[in-house]
């Protein structure tokens, strides 16, 4: 036998041939994939076109191929989808909207596969601290598609795979149509035969592809007869700036758009929410020379390239919009900070192109749509805008002719005409360019700005002509409709102002870094409780009726009753303002609903400071309120115009020159639906539950019951009785009144007053009937049984 370390030696020595070729087997392995791959990099190059960018881009034999270098994976890209070819009546939009909400993604190799995943900025945590794994384990990022490798580049240094079904199926990260869409129009389903790849554009910041996706339906929007809805898709993979842009803090009291992030990672005993503004990195050439407080240039200025599909006629006013906010700029040091320009040519820059993210363009598209849209692209990380795309609808023109015509008329002979001067649309385009690239800077609507300036400084000459409207071109405050035709020499339009330059500053100022929070804090402490300087965000059917669209001026009522003055003076005039040898009626008739449509918001307006309670945006070191209840006196004077304004019909709009060319019936819906509408803003559901919690806080409160009677006393005159147009408003009252006595989500007292409401108008009905008028007996007969019937079956509901 053989002692046990000389055994342990033969074995040692018998097994060592053995290793040999088994190392040699694996290196051969090794050698052969790696020519395989080198083979199949190769014959995919041949006959193939190719170009580099970001990630390169190969397509061969209608196939495309993304060549993603290894450095690029696991870098963060965003993806921004756009329509870039659209259909008629598919949505709000037009070539150039997004049909998704921009993404952050990265490519990650997993063996033999490419996964896409996508990356979520809801939960963050610094890299460097132990909590950030916890973060990542709970943000688990979804793998939106798997590639399977086709080749790897020369050294192993890129991977390339087959993306063709990622734009030719109906991907959901990239689709155009939503779940809604697809009810809407009936859709079945994608088809791929028809659904292909248009082109590919690789540039060295981003990658661009335009796809078309072809969907089978039953209720198109457009071209139903073919039974096919066919869409033109822009994707835009972005690399995010590989040095993070230091971010500003979002203050509620200065308007931005602004990103928003749980930060697991600060030292607080909870959750912390961060939130930043969106806004361009403007970094001053030389900030030695800004310090000495010079003006001087910025390292990467904001430029506004013109859609080459401009009509040549407003390009001109649309860049004096874009060039109007340097002054802005140059408030806070900057020069040049901001500009417009022609695009390029194709023989002064072939590869020029408005999808490459390089570039900011305003986009002119031809819909019938009127608006115009100033959206931006931005670095979900720091909120840092990196492009923006205004989209500019031709058909914006026909609402700026509306408007000015409508607001301004009484006062303004250049506004009495259906087709305006050029130089006056001009000077209405610029002002509706100048709004949009304000959004494009970061700056949201600021329906808070109007009530800062006074009807009396509104009607003095020279104060809107410096000031503007409101302080803020990013209200909502169109032209000066309380100008009268005796305020001469009274400027009407909007501009930016002084609002929009403390914001300006307040996003754009350097400030050194450590001290940027109480910088900030202080700036604005200091214009608290300066109105101007005021930000009200914009709500729909909101508490503020200090902050909302289309209105000017301090006092709703009054400016109101000036702006019905000017549409009784316009109206008698518009038969003769549109007509026109061989002309037909629309102006005419589209004009007149524009009338309508103006004393409505009039009439909202007013309505919209009953139950309403002002809001200031302040922070807790300031000690001052927040809310304040707008006063009883204010209240009653609201819905006493609306009694006198709209509840009793304004026959000043039963004017039988225009009807009479306009259509054969249809005024008495048009009063109705004027009426309706007051009447649902004054029986807004939290309206009236905010009326029934002043009153429980305060006796002298104006309250439901307040609300109630003033309001009967409006609609139940005699004079309504004896109208068609009035018996139209009772029948709606009532209809408001029970509909409120099942509606569960008003508070006790809001049923109970509007059940007593009911009553008195009950006891109404059953006096003063005419034998004379079996119509108007008839009305009130039905309206009486109406409330019986109502009051009946409450009561059986809650014998129940």
């Amino acid at each position: 036998m053989f002692p046990k370390h000389l055994l342990l030696l033969v074995f040692l020595c018998t097994c060592v041939p053995a290793l040999s070729p088994l190392y040699g087997q694996e290196e051969e392995k090794e050698d052969k994939k790696e020519k395989k791959d080198k083979d199949a990099y190769k014959d995919l190059l041949k006959d193939a076109q190719r170009q580099t960018g970001l990630f390169n881009v190969i397509q061969k034999e209608g196939k495309t191929y993304f060549e993603l270098p290894t450095a690029l994976l696991e870098e963060e890209i965003l993806v921004v989808s756009r329509i870039s070819g659209h259909v008629k009546g598919l949505n709000f939009g037009g070539a150039g909207m997004r049909s998704r909400p921009q993404q952050v993604v990265r490519w990650q190799r997993h063996g033999e596969k490419v996964l896409l995943r996508s990356v979520s900025y809801n939960s963050v945590a610094s890299e460097d601290l132990p909590v950030y794994q916890s973060v990542k384990n709970n943000n688990f990022e979804p793998i939106v598609a798997a590639f399977e490798v086709q080749a790897y580049g020369p050294d192993s240094a890129t991977v390339v795979v087959d993306v063709t079904p990622f734009f030719t199926n109906d991907e959901p990260m990239i689709g155009a149509l939503g779940d809604e869409d697809r009810k809407k129009f009936g859709i079945k389903g994608l088809d791929k035969e028809r659904s292909l790849i248009m082109s590919v554009n690789a540039f060295p910041s981003n990658v661009e592809v335009r796809h078309v996706l072809t969907y089978q339906g039953d209720e198109l929007p457009d071209n139903a007869v073919t039974g096919t809805l066919s869409v033109e898709m822009n994707q835009s993979f972005i690399l995010l700036p590989a040095e993070k842009m230091i971010p500003r803090k979002y203050d509620p009291r200065v308007g931005y758009f602004s990103i928003q992030q749980t930060n697991y990672g600060l030292d607080a005993q909870r959750a912390e929410t961060e939130r930043f503004i969106t806004r361009w990195r403007l970094e001053p050439v030389d900030m030695a020379a800004w310090q000495r407080g010079e003006l001087v240039d910025v390292k990467k200025p904001i430029v506004y390239y013109i859609d080459p599909a401009t009509p040549a006629e407003w390009a001109p006013y649309i860049k004096q919009g874009v060039d109007d906010w340097q002054k802005a700029f140059e408030a806070i040091g900057f020069k040049n900070a901001i500009m417009a320009k022609d695009a390029p040519t194709k023989e002064e820059n072939p590869d020029w192109s408005p999808e490459d993210v390089r570039y900011s363009v305003i986009r002119y598209v031809t819909t019938e749509i009127q608006n115009a849209m100033g959206p931006h692209v931005h670095d979900p990380r720091t909120g840092e805008i990196l492009e923006s795309d205004i989209i500019w609808y031709h058909n914006v023109m026909n609402l700026l002719r509306n408007w000015y015509l409508i607001q301004t008329a009484a006062v303004n002979p250049a506004a009495r005409t259906p087709k305006f001067e050029q130089e006056v649309m001009g000077k209405l385009v610029r002002f509706v360019a100048a709004h949009e690239v304000g959004h494009t800077l970061g700056l949201p609507h600021n329906m808070g700005s109007s009530p800062a300036y006074t009807v009396e400084q509104l009607r003095t000459p020279g104060f809107v002509q410096e000031n503007g409207v409101a302080p803020s071109i990013m209200d909502y405050a169109r032209f000066n409709y309380v100008a009268q035709p005796e305020d001469v020499g009274v400027g009407l339009d909007p501009k930016i102002g002084v609002y929009d330059y403390y914001a300006i500053r307040y996003g754009y100022l350097p400030i050194p870094q450590g001290n940027e929070d109480s910088v900030l804090n202080a700036m604005v402490k200091e214009k608290a409780d300066d109105p101007v300087y005021r930000y009200g965000r914009q709500t729909r059917n909101g508490h503020d009726a200090s902050a909302q669209t289309e209105d000017i001026g301090d006092d709703a009522v009054l400016a109101s009753t000036l702006g019905i003055a000017n549409l009784k003076r316009i109206v008698p005039e518009l038969q003769g303002w549109t007509a026109e040898e061989g002309g037909d009626f629309d102006d005419l008739e589209e004009l007149y609903d524009n009338v309508i449509g103006q004393l409505r918001r009039y009439a909202n307006h007013v309505a919209s400071n009953v139950g309403s309670v002002y809001e200031w945006q302040r922070t807790s070191d300031e000690n001052k309120i927040v809310y304040k209840t707008v006063g009883k006196e204010q209240q009653q004077a609201a819905v006493q115009f609306i009694n006198q304004q709209v509840f009793t019909t304004p026959r000043w709009l039963i004017n039988e020159d225009i009807l009479q060319r306009i259509s054969a019936s249809g005024v008495a819906a048009k009063i109705a639906g004027l009426q309706q509408s007051a009447l649902n803003t004054l029986m807004n559901t939290d309206r009236l539950n905010r009326l029934a919690e002043q009153r429980a806080r305060g006796t002298e409160a104006y309250g439901v019951m307040d609300l109630m009677n003033d309001t009967r006393s409006g609609v139940f005159t005699d004079v309504n009785f004896e109208t068609t147009y009035g018996r139209t408003l009772q029948a709606a009252y009532v209809d408001a009144l029970t509909g409120l006595l099942t509606n569960e989500d008003v508070t006790a007292d809001v049923r109970a007053g509007a059940r007593a409401n009911l009553d008195a108008i009950e006891q109404q009905l059953t006096t003063g009937q005419s034998a004379e008028n079996a119509l108007v007996n008839g009305h009130r007969a039905a309206l009486g049984q109406q409330i019986r019937v109502a009051l009946t079956g409450l009561e059986v509901m809650r014998g129940k």
